[in-house]
């Protein structure tokens, strides 16, 4: 059967949508149906829309708690298990850091100084973050406090997507959102999707090649986003507790049963370094990692080490 697809511009990230199936038609209608599904995810967890749940628990930060839909006070839980499993690593209050000392651009010329970014990140701490499961709120304790999905959004989209297709009934099919790839089934040739993970100086080289069918990956790297301040490479990656970006590591993939846990656990990887990241990795039943460092050496997890190529 042919593989059908699209690509899309959502949540400010590229989409790529593809199922396989007998019926062009019916596959362009599923595939519109999917996208549908990922701009109502969108306008959820949206800061930038005044209309947004998101929005509001923002707005009344050290004021009062803000009523949610069940889905996400639901991905807010979740995430907040992730942060007390990384010990903070992973923080949606991540959002309280203040834009204008990392805007990655050409402007960006010189490092904010450490004062500054010790009081920018005074307000980052998921233990501020109170969920109220009888009410259904989210109250974000300090005043000036900000909630982000950035670091799970892309991934939870994914899945959502993904769920509504198979819905539809595609049994084969895959969602890319821009490094966050669910796949389940087969692909055109009936075989198992093939995901690459590319050499982070050389985006056309791979550095490891898996199948993957049932499951998902996310990979977040330092050369995807960066400034150059004096010679030296500072990535988009930000460490919560510091509010510097990290370093040592140049890429991190991660596998899991659902994206939206893949991709949460990419930054937190990240932030603890390779040895503390493995551990945790290695603890996790169902997750697989790899990472490389900033000397090019290739890490991974104890249970995928017979998958690198």
């Amino acid at each position: 059967m042919p593989l059908f697809q699209r690509t899309d511009l959502l949540m400010g990230n590229r989409f790529d949508l593809g199922v396989v199936a007998e019926n062009a038609a019916e596959a362009k209608e599923g595939l519109a149906e999917a996208v549908l599904e990922i701009k109502r995810i969108e306008g959820l967890l949206t800061t930038f829309n005044e209309s947004s749940q998101t929005y509001l628990i923002n707005e009344n930060a050290g004021i009062s708690p803000v009523e949610v839909d069940q889905e996400v006070f639901d991905l807010i839980t979740r995430a907040q298990k992730i942060s007390r499993l990384t010990q903070g690593a992973f923080d949606l209050s991540y959002g309280s850091l203040d834009k204008r000392f990392w805007n990655f651009d050409q402007q960006m010329t010189e490092l904010p100084s450490r004062k500054k970014m010790a009081e920018s990140v005074r307000l980052i701490d998921y233990q501020a973050i109170e969920l109220d499961t009888e009410n259904r709120t989210v109250f974000l304790r300090n005043k000036g406090m900000r909630i982000g999905f950035g670091g799970i959004g892309k991934g939870y989209a994914a899945d959502q997507a993904k769920k509504r297709l198979k819905q539809l009934g595609f049994l084969h099919g895959v969602v890319n959102a821009s490094g966050d790839m669910s796949a389940w089934g087969m692909n055109e040739q009936g075989m198992p999707w093939k995901v690459a993970i590319v050499d982070p100086d050389n985006s056309n080289q791979t550095v490891a090649d898996f199948d993957l069918t049932n499951a998902a990956v996310a990979t977040s790297g330092n050369y995807e986003k960066f400034v150059l301040i004096d010679g030296k490479k500072y990535s988009h990656t930000i460490n919560p507790k510091t509010g510097f970006p990290i370093q040592g590591i140049k890429s991190v993939s991660v596998f899991a049963p659902m994206a939206e846990l893949a991709d949460a656990l990419t930054t937190p990887i990240a932030v603890m370094g390779v040895e503390v990241g493995l551990d945790l990795v290695n603890q996790l039943n169902g997750i697989f990692c790899v990472i490389i460092d900033d000397d090019n050496r290739v890490y991974q997890s104890n249970k995928i080490v017979e998958s690198l190529v």
